[in-house]
C-alpha cells in the first residue's frame, strides 16, 4: 500500500467545471491538447465520457484555494484511443486472472503528442509530488489495475522516476524548420532517391487535378465543417474503428481555437473529396485527424506531410508532428524523436513482470533506432 490520498486532493468530475484560467495558468505552455478548450470540449460534446470508457476525473493540488497542479485523468474501462500499446499487458494480467479494467489514464484523448501532464510540476514541484502520491493512493483505494502517464516531458518524468515508475519509451518522427526558404530549399537538403520520391508523389497529385485549401478555425463555415465531420466518419468507418470526435466537437473546437484550429482540404476537380485536421501553437504543427472519401494514397501523403512542410515553412513554425507511428515518415523528413511514458502497476507481482518487458522491449526499440539511421534521407 502506498500513502493515503493527500488532504489537498480533489476530484472535481470534468475539466469544464474549472475556469479556463485556472487550468491552463497552470503552466506557461499547455500545448492545443493540454489546453483547456481541447478538453473540456471532448467532454461538452460527449466524445468522452462513461458510455465511451473513458470517464474523465480530473486530479487537482490545491492549498488555500489555490491550484498548484493539476492532471488531466481518464478512468478506462479499454485501451483505445491511448497511443501507448498495453494489450500485451491486458492479456497478460487476463492470463493470471487479474482484471486489467478499470485502468487510470493521465493524458490527452486521442492525441499522442508530447507535453506536460503533471501540470504544475515545473513551477510547484512539491505538489506535483503530492499529486503523484494521490494517484497512486487512487489506485490503490479504487483497486484500478494500474496508473499510466502518457507523453510526458522532461519535468514530469524526473519526478515519476524519483517515484520508482515504470518508464517506457517509443519513437515518434517529427521535422524539424531548418531555416528553409520554401519547400524547394527544403528538397535540396536530401539525398537525391527521396528527393525524387517526393517530387514524383506531388507531381501525381497535380496531374489528377488535386488542388489544396488551408482554413482556419475563423474561416470554417458549417458546409466546411460538415464535410471534416463527414470525411473523418467515412475514414475511421472504412477501417472499422470507432469515430470519438463528432461534429459538435470540431465545431466548438474551430470556435474556441479559431486561427490555431486548421483544416487542409482536398479538392479534385474543385470538388472536396479528402481533409486534414491540424493545431498550432507559437513553434509547432500538429497533424491530427485525416479523412478521405476516396483511396487517395498520394493525396494523403500530399494533404498530411507535404502541406504541413509547406505550411511550417510559410509561417516560420520550427517543428511539425504529424503523430504516431510511421517509419514511412522517415524518407519523408521526419526523423525519430524519443516519448516517454511511465506505470504504476498495483500487483507486485504483474509490475515485476511488466518490468522484465520493459528492459527486453528498450533493448530492441534501441536496436531498432539504429537501423533507422540508414533511412534518414538528408545529406
Amino acid at each position: 500500500m502506498t500513502n493515503p490520498l493527500p488532504d489537498t486532493f480533489e476530484l472535481p468530475g470534468q475539466i469544464a467545471t474549472l475556469a479556463r484560467s485556472q487550468w491552463n495558468g497552470l503552466v506557461d505552455q499547455t500545448g492545443p491538447f493540454m489546453d483547456w478548450r481541447f478538453l473540456s470540449a471532448l467532454e461538452t460534446e460527449n466524445s468522452v465520457g462513461d458510455a465511451q470508457g473513458w470517464q474523465p476525473c480530473p486530479l487537482l493540488i490545491k492549498e488555500n484555494d489555490t491550484l498548484l497542479a493539476g492532471a488531466s485523468a481518464y478512468l478506462k474501462s479499454h485501451s483505445h484511443g491511448e497511443f501507448v500499446f498495453d494489450w500485451a499487458w491486458a492479456q497478460a494480467a487476463h492470463n493470471a486472472g487479474i482484471p486489467w479494467y478499470p485502468k487510470l489514464l493521465i493524458g490527452a484523448p486521442f492525441s499522442p503528442v508530447p507535453g506536460p501532464r503533471l501540470l504544475g510540476a515545473e513551477r510547484h514541484p512539491e505538489a506535483a509530488r503530492k499529486l503523484i502520491q494521490g494517484i497512486e493512493a487512487l489506485v490503490e483505494d479504487r483497486e484500478l489495475s494500474s496508473a499510466g502517464v502518457n507523453f510526458c516531458d522532461a519535468h514530469d518524468a524526473a519526478l515519476l522516476r524519483q517515484a520508482d515508475w515504470l518508464e517506457r519509451f517509443d519513437w515518434q518522427y517529427h521535422w524539424q524548420n531548418d531555416s528553409y526558404s520554401d519547400f524547394d530549399d527544403f528538397l535540396s537538403r536530401l539525398k537525391r532517391k527521396p528527393r525524387k520520391n517526393i517530387r514524383a508523389e506531388r507531381r501525381r497529385v497535380r496531374e489528377a487535378g488535386w488542388r489544396f485549401e488551408w482554413k482556419d478555425g475563423t474561416e470554417l463555415d458549417t458546409e466546411a465543417l460538415d464535410r471534416v465531420n463527414h470525411c473523418y466518419q467515412s475514414t475511421f468507418a472504412l477501417y472499422g474503428n470507432l469515430p470519438m470526435l463528432n461534429r459538435d466537437f470540431f465545431g466548438l473546437a474551430a470556435e474556441q481555437f479559431g486561427k490555431d484550429f486548421l483544416v487542409c482540404e482536398a479538392l479534385q476537380n474543385d470538388q472536396p473529396q479528402a481533409a486534414a485536421v491540424f493545431w498550432r501553437d507559437q513553434e509547432r504543427l500538429y497533424g491530427r485527424y485525416w479523412g478521405s472519401l476516396l483511396d487517395t494514397r498520394d493525396v494523403h501523403f500530399e494533404t498530411c506531410y507535404y502541406q504541413g512542410i509547406d505550411y511550417c515553412i510559410q509561417h516560420g513554425l520550427q517543428w511539425f508532428e504529424p503523430g504516431a507511428q510511421g517509419e514511412h515518415k522517415i524518407r519523408r523528413g521526419f526523423l525519430p524523436q524519443k516519448t516517454r511514458s511511465f506505470h504504476y502497476i498495483r500487483h507486485l507481482g504483474l509490475r515485476h513482470a511488466i518490468d522484465r518487458y520493459l528492459d527486453q522491449e528498450a533493448r530492441a526499440l534501441l536496436h531498432r533506432r539504429e537501423q533507422l539511421e540508414s533511412l534518414n534521407p538528408f545529406v
